[in-house]
């Protein structure tokens, strides 16, 4: 790998730090940067799940005010994150990917559209007394949805990765009401667990490219600091629906893929 795929690979890092702890969409960049350093499929997309953790690393940094008090809360949804992402290591590792591709435009588009009609899911869901619960039991077994979606989200993020921010992002703004940059750095920090739970398989188990993944890897932590500011700045409904098209634009692109 020549000095100009790294430059590439850096400058890609950068970018997918910042689209990543901003709308959860760092494979954007770095995946198809990987391709075009010339790594195979398979390779560039066990060394961009490894490069990624990075991304954990730098949003928990820039985001401790919004992470203030929801220690309990980032256990139990890194927990659930965490053992999906193990299963779609396992998945990834013992499937053709041919397996999986077909679905992920669709789940890419369908967290895209959950994002935009949020409000009114969310109005619909405070109409339904069942469904909130309130500490009943009724909000107990509410709770499961929740949980459920949370570890598929981070099965597919193990699996795959690409816009598995915005998936999370869609699951956890429906079952929390709270402000966006919140919701965003919570979704940093459980997708980040199901990539280093997947990083770790991949370290021992699938063909790494250290040199490529040091690249991006560096890129992703100063672009990844720098996202949960930008976050704080940006009005909350129109970073909202730019995520979602920015989403709804990748499922189209690999739909034509």
């Amino acid at each position: 790998m020549g000095a100009d795929s790294v430059l590439l690979l850096a400058a890609a890092g950068v970018a997918s730090g910042l689209s990543g702890s901003i709308a959860g969409l760092a494979s954007l960049f770095s995946y198809p940067a990987l391709l075009a350093a010339g790594l195979p499929p398979v390779a560039a997309n066990v060394t961009n799940t490894v490069a990624l953790f990075a991304n954990t690393v730098g949003t928990a940094a820039g985001s401790r005010e919004e992470l203030r008090g929801q220690r309990r809360r980032l256990v139990r949804l890194s927990l659930l994150a965490a053992a999906g992402g193990a299963a779609g290591a396992a998945l990834l590792l013992g499937t053709p990917a041919s397996a999986f591709e077909g679905v992920v435009p669709w789940l890419i588009a369908l967290g895209s559209v959950l994002i935009l009609v949020r409000d009114p899911l969310r109005r619909l869901t405070a109409s339904r007394p069942e469904l909130t619960g309130g500490g009943t039991r009724a909000g107990t077994w509410a709770l499961l949805p929740s949980a459920l979606a949370v570890l598929l989200v981070g099965l597919y993020g193990g699996y795959f990765g690409a816009a598995s921010g915005v998936l999370m992002l869609a699951v956890l703004s429906l079952f929390v009401n709270e402000p966006l940059p919140v919701t965003n750095a919570v979704k940093n920090i459980a997708t980040g667990a199901a990539n280093a739970v997947a990083a770790l398989a991949y370290v021992f188990l699938a063909p790494v490219d250290w040199r490529a993944a040091a690249a991006l890897g560096l890129g992703c932590l100063v672009g990844s600091r720098i996202g949960p500011v930008v976050v704080r700045r940006i009005p909350e409904k129109p970073l909202r629906i730019a995520i979602a098209l920015a989403g709804l634009g990748l499922a189209v692109s690999l739909w034509r893929s």
